[in-house]
Formats: C-alpha cells, structure tokens, sequence
C-alpha cells in the first residue's frame, strides 16, 4: 500500500487542475536581422544540452510553438518569431519568488494552516501562472515549508482547488505532517463537502454520480466521464440538494475520491453543469424561459459573480501529532452568496409573464 507522500498521485488532484497541466520551458524570440532557418536547427544551435534529434521529436509532438501555433520541422523562422517549447513536467527551475499577498488564515500551530483561498487566485505556480499564486504567499509567510515530490514547487500544499473555486485548503507546516496529511487523503478519511449552484432542478433530495473520469478524447484541456470504465479512475461523488429555485439548485458535495475537476465534469455528465463554469458549459442560459427579462437576470448574475459558482464550504482531518479530530467551514463568499439572493428573490417574485 502507498504511504505518505508517495500516495499523491491519488489525492493531489483534488477539484484542483489536472496533474497533466502543460508548462512553458522555453520562450525565444527570433532577433530582427535572423535569417529564414529551420526551427529545429534554429533550436538546436540555440538549446546546446539537447540532441537535434530530441528536437525533432518534440516538433513532431506539438510540443514546439511559433507564434502559439504548432509548427512542423521544415518552418523557416523569421525575425520576431516567439517560439515556445511546452511541455508536460514543470521546468527545472523551481524557484519560487515570496510576494506579500495577504493570506485569510482560518487556523494555525506549528504543524500546520488552514488558508481561505480567495476565488482568482491560482494554488501553485504553473505555466501561465509564475506569480501570484498562493505558494507566492506562503513562502513569504512562512519559510521551511516543507516541499512535495523532490523538491517540486508545490511548499505545503497536500492537496489544491482550482482557480476560481473558494474555500478552504490545509497547508503542512512540517515534513511529518505533509506526510501524514496526505496518507488521510489517500485513505479518504479526510472529510470535504463543497456547495455549488448548478443547473436544473432535482426530483431526489440526495443522490450519487460514479463513473471514470479521465482526459477528454476530444479536448485534452478538459476532463470527461467515460461509464463504461474503459478509461480514466474511478470516481463517485455524492450530493444532497441544499436549495432549489426553479431553474437552478444549490447542492452540497461530499468526494469519496480526488480526482482532477470531479466536481465540475460529474456534474455535466447527468446535465447539471456548474453555473457559470465555462470550460464545462454552464456559462451561459440552460434553464428557463425565453423572455428576455429572464436571460438579463442570468447575464447579471454572471456579472456579479464572473467565475464558477464552487465553493470549498469544510474539511475535517485527524490532527497529524494530537491525534484531535479537527473540522473547519469556510462562509460562501461575497459574490456566490449575493448571486444566490438574487436566485432567491427571482424564484419568490417570479414575473407574471412566467407563470
């Protein structure tokens, strides 16, 4: 059995991004006197440590962009080209830069924290992401965090939530307690439930979603359910409606598994997408009326809360050296908790024409 830090493959996860994630190692930009050259020989006299025909393959792979397009081996660069080599492991430069971004600290000892991420805010540096993140945050904050995966850039974090997603993370203060923090995630004894406003009505109170999640045969940006279990890992998600107003539900989640957006595409796979999650569909009108009042509403309430309405609402865990079964609950924020006023008043006041 997997123990420790070794068991993160399972857990890291989460709701967060995909463990497939793409990162820039290379951006060059083509001087303006270059001469047409091959883009593999132009990479080559450019990138030393690697072969030509190293090179080659990674062309070939799509892993080589000029101007973020993919290029085949025969492009000629030209001056001012941008040229990117993408690939799929973090570059070998991990360093992480602390910024003093204020943190919403629920609770902390000297084993570890329990953070309230902010929605916008990134986990951990990645491609497109080099600053701002929370891991920015947590290295000024606190030095000697303690790192996952040799060395990787990833200082405390036990597991992670995505972007926009808000709510509430643990951060591992010491190497015993990352170690243990993540054995409770991979045995699943670690208690979460998130709140989400998705779509649709529900007829049961309770119910549950299982099927293999794994990438998308036809976005590899993107997680898809495949029932069959011809693909992907298991995964089961349980729900309980919190809430209905109609056209939209309020849900609380509970994960028996962690696997990449499992929240997100279990939700689209039984047709009730998040609200307003664009990658999975729910950012525009898949409820309700043709009145135009109605869609107005829905394009104010994707104003007032321009991100997927998913919120990390608890997280209950045994305390790595005290043994205390320890549970915090982070409120909905600003914006999810005025969009769901606005749900309410609609449902209570429905306009005449809709009846």
């Amino acid at each position: 059995m997997a123990t420790g830090v070794e068991a993160a493959a399972d857990w890291l996860a989460d709701e967060g991004e995909s463990q497939d994630e793409l990162y820039e190692h290379h951006r060059l930009v083509v001087d303006k006197g270059q001469s047409q050259l091959r883009v593999d020989k132009f990479l080559f006299d450019r990138l030393p440590k690697v072969s030509r025909n190293r090179m080659q393959n990674a062309i070939k792979a799509g892993s080589v962009k000029v101007n973020e397009q993919t290029v085949k081996v025969s492009y000629k660069v030209k001056p001012d080209d941008v040229i990117q080599i993408i690939l799929a492991f973090p570059p070998r430069d991990t360093t992480i830069y602390p910024e003093d971004i204020p943190l919403d600290i629920l609770f902390e000892d000297d084993e570890l924290l329990i953070v309230n991420k902010v929605p916008g805010m990134v986990v951990h540096p990645g491609h497109g992401h080099s600053s701002g993140t929370l891991v920015n945050a947590l290295v000024h904050h606190f030095a000697g965090l303690p790192t996952h995966r040799n060395g990787e850039i990833r200082p405390g974090l036990v597991h992670r939530i995505d972007k926009d997603t808000s709510g509430i993370l643990v951060i591992a203060k010491t190497e015993y307690s990352m170690t243990h923090l993540a054995q409770q995630f991979f045995d699943h004894s670690i208690d979460r439930t998130y709140n989400a406003l998705v779509w649709g009505d529900f007829e049961e109170e309770t119910g549950t979603i299982t099927g293999h999640i794994d990438r998308s045969l036809q976005d590899r940006m993107v997680q898809a359910v495949f029932a069959d279990g011809s693909r992907g890992k298991h995964a089961t998600t349980h729900y309980q409606v919190l809430e209905r107003f109609g056209y939209v539900s309020l849900l609380a989640f509970t994960l028996e598994t962690g696997r990449t957006h499992q929240i997100r595409v279990h939700t689209k796979h039984i047709g009730h997408p998040i609200f307003n999650d664009a990658t999975y569909g729910g950012n525009k009108v898949l409820r309700g009326t043709t009145f135009t009042r109605y869609k107005q509403f829905v394009e104010n309430c994707f104003q007032l809360m321009p991100r997927m309405a998913l919120h990390a609402r608890s997280l209950g865990f045994t305390h790595p050296t005290t043994g205390e079964r320890l549970f915090f609950e982070s409120a909905l924020p600003e914006d999810f908790a005025g969009v769901l006023e606005k749900w309410r008043d609609y449902a209570r006041y429905k306009p005449v024409e809709e009846e």
